[in-house]
């Protein structure tokens, strides 16, 4: 049950980005689409809160202090990733940064002692070649000429790792997910708020706001399954199949867009099946 939990947890994170391309293909602002995103996303986790009877975790202090945690994550590896594409290739920095699962990987398997047989690691490396291939692209150049872009890539694989292992660590600890995400979202969103020195058009807002709530929806059912899938199984494994969520991206470009893949990056999807499939074993 847990397979299933994390496939889908990695399929719906992965249409909250292809929504998010869609508004990038669309001309939206950037700024509105992830200020749409952490809304819809904390309405979402509130809701699943209050439904589960946890909002009175709301009042304990290391539930705050998760959130905080798992929010700066969240928002500032976002952030950091935009800023690291501005001087670096996509190719490069995409699965540089998704490189954080493997700190999760670790902390999983060493620190909480989960097992890990010989199939299973091979599964995940089968997992985390797939989220490599799948980010080439033809004739990107591959020099990095900005020292600022090193920077930026290591500090966003540490945030992102805080988002994806913080949850791992709360889950061990016995606490819900739903109110520590809230928090983390809200506080993302407050983040968010936050006035931008250059004004995008009116149209571009709105593209980016609409967009960008549809894409908070899918975030939020993404990582509530996402930390569901680590209470019940094991984060060694969920982690990685989580990090495939970019492959339902590159599908999305494909169907909707024509987009043409490298042999590269379907080598990538190759890689993904084959990886969940002597994981199942």
């Amino acid at each position: 049950m847990w397979l299933i939990t994390a496939i889908s947890s990695a399929i719906l994170f992965g249409l909250a980005g292809l929504w998010m391309k869609v508004s990038q293909m669309r001309g939206g602002s950037t700024r509105m689409l992830l200020l749409g995103l952490y809304a819809s996303g904390t309405f979402g986790f509130g809701l699943h809160a209050a439904l589960e009877g946890n909002l009175g975790f709301l009042t304990h202090s290391h539930v705050w202090i998760a959130g905080i945690v798992i929010g700066a994550g969240s928002a500032w590896g976002n952030a950091l990733f935009m800023k690291a594409l501005q001087f670096g290739p996509a190719s490069l920095t995409s699965p540089l940064t998704n490189m954080n699962i493997i700190l999760v990987i670790a902390l999983a398997t060493w620190w909480y002692k989960e097992p890990l047989s010989a199939p299973q690691a091979v599964g995940i490396t089968l997992l985390l070649l797939s989220v490599v291939f799948i980010a080439h692209k033809r004739k990107e150049p591959l020099t990095i000429k900005e020292k600022r872009w090193f920077v930026l890539v290591g500090a966003a694989i540490v945030m992102f790792a805080l988002r994806n292992g913080g949850l791992k660590i709360t889950g061990e600890l016995g606490l819900p997910s739903a109110p520590i995400l809230f928090i983390a979202y809200a506080l993302s969103l407050a983040w968010f708020l936050i006035p931008a020195k250059a004004a995008a058009e009116r149209s571009a807002n709105r593209t980016g706001l609409w967009l960008g709530i549809i894409a908070g929806l899918f975030s939020y059912g993404g990582l509530q399954l996402y930390a569901m899938a680590l209470v019940s199984g094991q984060a060694n494994l969920a982690a990685p199949i989580f990090a495939t969520n970019s492959l339902v991206v590159a599908a999305g470009a494909i169907i909707f867009y024509k987009e043409k893949l490298t042999s590269v990056q379907w080598i990538a999807f190759t890689c993904t099946i084959a990886g969940l499939v002597v994981i199942r074993m």
